[in-house]
């Protein structure tokens, strides 16, 4: 990927945490190609975690030649798809795409053309980890420990800083755009970013020096940091995104000038109970990614940098 060197260090940031990414921009920025490099930066699934994703897949009927599955999952629903197509449901109820996504990547393309009542119930598997499925005859909990990947345009056009390009009804359109797609949902996606329109000087550089390789090294580092810490501390989170409590205290809690930082920043931008944790998680993982052993204020002023900005009006 040439270019969006902003959207491919959150990226990283989200692979290295298990965080949930959002990447809203014009068609033709390569959104959807980079969601589609996650997979090879990811670590490979642990022998528990591999029986973990392969007991969904046979409960759904798809485990190839009954073999343990050993990729990370990668699911890429339509927007037209169904809310049993997307949490789970049917007859005989069986898991959906966020299911299916356990311990991997859930990418939603378009993701305000996804009907809203079909996206909201998204917000109990991204908090809890799992999703209950409710019928008449059946009451069933399946596993949805998703990574969520999302990317939309800005505006229905999706040219909205190009004034050249953008419809008539720009910007009023952008923020009625926008609003498809819940604030509560937003509030649980760690990180937030622009990705812009590809240049043609862009195109004509030269391929990076960097591949997917040296990327995935430095996530397989961040992520022995977290395992190494879980398992000194007992705590039963295996990656950031998972902290909370006193474990998020233990291993989170910025250095002085970082926690003034945070509050000042949390004042200012109103920040939520719940976006002041991912924050927090976010800080660590960027950290991890420094090798740094405290979390710092340059760790805590990057992941304010990646939480949501107020919509356009």
């Amino acid at each position: 990927v040439k270019g969006q060197e902003t959207a491919k260090r959150a990226l990283e940031i989200a692979a290295a945490g298990a965080h949930n990414l959002l990447m809203a921009g014009p068609p033709g920025s390569g959104k959807s190609l980079m969601a589609s490099c996650l997979p090879g930066i990811l670590p490979p699934l642990t022998p528990a975690e591999a029986l973990e994703v392969s007991m969904v897949a046979s409960v759904a009927g798809t485990l190839s030649g009954g073999r343990i599955s050993q990729n990370r999952p990668y699911r890429a629903p339509h927007h037209s798809a169904s809310m049993a197509a997307l949490v789970g449901g049917g007859l005989r109820v069986k898991p959906g795409e966020v299911s299916l996504a356990h311990l991997g990547v859930l990418f939603l393309d378009e993701l305000p053309e996804f009907q809203r009542a079909v996206l909201d119930s998204l917000r109990q598997p991204l908090e809890t980890g799992e999703v209950s499925v409710a019928r008449a005859n059946a009451h069933v909990t399946f596993p949805a420990r998703v990574q969520l990947i999302a990317a939309m345009n800005p505006c229905r056009c999706g040219h909205l800083a190009d004034p050249a390009l953008a419809c008539s009804r720009a910007p009023r359109c952008a923020g009625d755009y926008q609003a498809k797609v819940s604030g509560p949902l937003l509030d649980r996606i760690d990180l937030h970013v622009e990705v812009g329109a590809v240049s043609a000087a862009d195109l004509l550089l030269p391929p990076p020096t960097e591949g997917s390789a040296e990327v995935a090294a430095r996530v397989a580092q961040a992520r022995a940091r977290q395992t190494a810490r879980a398992s000194a501390s007992g705590s039963s989170a295996r990656t950031n995104a998972e902290l909370t409590g006193d474990a998020l205290d233990a291993h989170a809690t910025p250095d002085a000038p970082g926690r003034d930082l945070l509050a000042q920043a949390a004042a200012a931008m109103k920040l939520s109970a719940r976006g002041y944790t991912r924050v927090l998680r976010v800080a660590r993982t960027i950290a991890d990614l420094a090798d740094a052993e405290t979390v710092g204020r340059v760790h805590v002023a990057e992941a304010l940098s990646y939480r949501r900005r107020a919509p356009v009006n």
